[in-house]
């Protein structure tokens, strides 16, 4: 499958990897605003982690592009990873879609959700697949916490608290956004929104959401503190996160979740185990390491346009949800 990569900032180059790992995807070529500074990203660090390197000479037959259009119109790709800026999210993927490529494109979907309801209009009407990256569903431990809630293996689920927090990015077009104060979406959108995401994913949608915002340099909701309750059910969901603090704060992400028979909590700084803890003591369970999740979603995005299949386990009318649930919280 030939796929091209457009936008190789942090999350370009880590799709760029996991493409490059697969011998059953072939990356034919990156498109990039300023080409002349992707071979200088290889290595290092770009990010709030690190998800690996890059050999420049894994490259050298890869095309590199400055305009998506003409990158289309060239190579006639049967997929494409979109992974800009999210103001450019509905432009970008909108133009793919029209030349009848398949579409991956980071999260947030979009921030306008009208813009995200446009882009599955329009891939329905082309019969072309649309995936948005929640790569937290992807991820071993929070699968590993999906499968328990789904099999109730320790009861009902009772209480859920998730949290993410970063320093205030400060790496590639970050800075600018700075300067451009609100167009991000800031740390509700970006990083708050992954536990929004699965919390909706396994639990559904609320009924009542009890949230408090802080503003930060990028929105002003860079701080996000909410509950979530549901009129069907006594599930209470805690959520907390966001990047108001100073720039080298350490990423991390935690989750806990108390079952009637047990309570199953996993923290980032301890990334391959998660703990279960009952009355009479704590087992730990080994998970793979969070970055897997990276691969794993872009597979699964791969593997089902292969198949001819939906991608039931992140469809867009679900991540346009985690939007619009987004939204409720600055009201």
């Amino acid at each position: 499958m030939d796929i091209v990569v457009v936008g190789f900032g942090f999350m370009g180059m880590t799709h760029t990897l996991n493409i490059l790992k697969n011998p059953n995807l072939h990356l034919k070529a990156i498109v990039d605003k300023v080409p002349e500074n992707i071979l200088t990203k290889l290595t290092g660090q770009s990010g709030n982690f690190s998800t690996g390197n890059i050999d420049a000479k894994d490259l050298s037959d890869v095309k590199i592009y400055s305009d998506f259009a003409e990158c289309l119109k060239v190579e006639k790709p049967d997929a494409c990873v979109i992974a800009v800026h999210t103001a450019l999210h509905h432009e970008m993927a909108e133009m793919a879609l029209k030349a009848g490529v398949n579409v991956f494109l980071e999260k947030p979907f979009c921030i306008d959700a009208e813009e995200g309801e446009s882009l599955i209009n329009l891939a329905r009407s082309k019969n072309k697949m649309l995936m948005i990256g929640h790569v937290v569903r992807f991820m071993p431990a929070y699968e590993a916490l999906k499968n328990r809630i789904d099999s109730g293996e320790y009861g009902r689920l009772e209480f859920l608290t998730l949290s993410r927090f970063s320093g205030v990015p400060i790496w590639g077009q970050w800075k600018d956004k700075q300067k451009d104060f609100g167009s991000s979406g800031g740390a509700l959108f970006d990083l708050v929104i992954h536990d929004i995401d699965f919390a909706q994913w396994v639990c559904g949608a609320p009924d009542q959401i009890e949230a408090r915002c802080l503003p930060g340099k990028l929105s002003n909701h860079d701080y996000v503190s909410t509950l979530w309750k549901y009129t069907d059910s006594d599930v209470v969901v805690k959520i907390d996160g966001g990047n108001t603090f100073h720039a080298d704060y350490p990423f991390h992400a935690e989750f806990s979740a108390r079952f009637e028979n047990a309570t199953v909590f996993f923290s980032s700084q301890d990334p391959h185990s998660m703990k279960v803890a009952t009355d009479t003591g704590i087992i730990s369970v080994s998970v793979g390491d969070a970055n897997e999740g990276f691969s794993n979603e872009l597979y699964y995005f791969a593997d089902c346009i292969l198949k001819g299949t939906r991608p039931d386990r992140c469809t867009p009318e679900s991540a346009l949800e985690s939007v619009r649930i987004c939204h409720r919280h600055t009201l």
